[in-house]
């Protein structure tokens, strides 16, 4: 697509994209089935997925460069995050390039991080509250090597020579408390206003991916109910045909095209024009937050009994889609932001 074609609500993907999801879709259709997703949760990480995804270039995609990676745009990024989120990958892709994208802004991919670049070592953000204070609840923080925080207008890498012991969650993410005063090392990497607003990018960044993520989930989740409903009868005719079933299951597809497009223009707007629409990369995250989890459940209900058997795909996919939106912190401190960007925009003195 040309470098337009999103500003005119043209949603289409060029060969290059298309090709660039593919590869990634076979990529974890072969090396991540539910059984390798299962094996991970008590961790919330699979080391050897995440290698083979590195050896993919996942990793060096999302930087510049002039940081040493390969320059994906955010939309291409948003089509690997699909596919995360299509199979439940069990890595921090999206945690790890936000704040690897992050330390490259700031100018922070040193010697120290030179590992972050390639996917040897693991780098993460706090993506809940960016002012918070204090211990926090970071995504990857029982796995990751360098953990980004905010504390007032610095930005601050930590390393741990002991990682916080991983908590339990509904999304199985290696999540953990972190304490930056418990740290072994902490760095000043920036300081000031570009770093706050560096950070809030970066913010949005994991917002927007995530999102993107979701979009996956749903699709999966909507084929999973579909093929289910397909090959189960009722008085002698497929449950797919009773409204009861198949309205359910347009309102998915219907949530996934809308959250597919809002996400891509979301993705053009971040990286070409960030000031001109700045709620749309929240808005997705908030859209796809409410309507995965809705999305999901209804593929529970559909398979009854079967759905919500601990070993069904479709549970698998309803915490998921329930909990990753919960590692940002509450959304309704998202959607409040999006209300202040428009109010803002529409309070604004209008040329004469």
């Amino acid at each position: 697509m040309d470098r337009f074609e999103l500003r005119r609500l043209d949603y289409s993907l060029s060969d290059d994209h298309t090709d660039l999801q593919s590869a990634y879709r076979q990529f974890f259709k072969a090396h991540c089935p539910i059984e390798t997703v299962r094996a991970a949760e008590p961790s919330g990480f699979d080391r050897n997925l995440w290698g083979r995804l590195c050896a993919m270039g996942a990793t060096t995609m999302a930087l510049p460069d002039s940081c040493g990676g390969d320059g994906a745009t955010l939309v291409d990024l948003t089509l690997v995050a699909e596919e995360v989120g299509r199979s439940l990958a069990p890595v921090p892709w999206i945690d790890h390039v936000c704040a690897a994208r992050l330390l490259g802004r700031l100018g922070a991919l040193d010697a120290a991080t030179a590992g972050v670049v390639g996917g040897e070592q693991l780098a993460a953000l706090d993506v809940r509250i960016a002012d918070s204070v204090g211990t926090r609840l970071i995504p990857t923080g029982s796995i990751a090597d360098h953990i980004l925080v905010r504390d007032g207008d610095r930005v601050v890498r930590l390393t741990f020579g002991a990682r916080p012991a991983k908590v339990d969650n509904i999304g199985r993410l290696p999540m953990a408390w972190v304490d930056p005063a418990a740290a072994d090392t902490r760095t000043v990497v920036a300081k000031g206003a570009q770093a706050v607003a560096d950070y809030q990018l970066a913010l949005d960044e994991w917002r927007l991916l995530t999102a993107a993520a979701l979009v996956g989930l749903v699709e999966e989740t909507m084929t999973i109910a579909a093929e289910f409903a397909k090959t189960r009868y009722t008085l002698g005719v497929p449950i797919s045909t009773l409204q009861a079933i198949s309205h359910p299951l347009a309102n998915m597809a219907i949530t996934v095209q809308g959250g597919r497009n809002l996400v891509r223009r979301a993705a053009w707007f971040l990286d070409n024009e960030p000031d001109e629409r700045p709620e749309l990369a929240p808005s997705a995250f908030v859209f796809m937050a409410e309507e995965a989890a809705k999305a999901a459940t209804m593929a529970v209900h559909i398979q009854g009994g079967l759905g919500v058997s601990s070993e069904a795909a479709a549970t698998a996919y309803l915490v998921r889609a329930r909990g990753w939106p919960l590692a940002g912190g509450d959304p309704g401190i998202v959607a409040q932001r999006i209300a202040d960007i428009v109010t803002a925009r529409e309070g604004a003195p209008q040329p004469v």
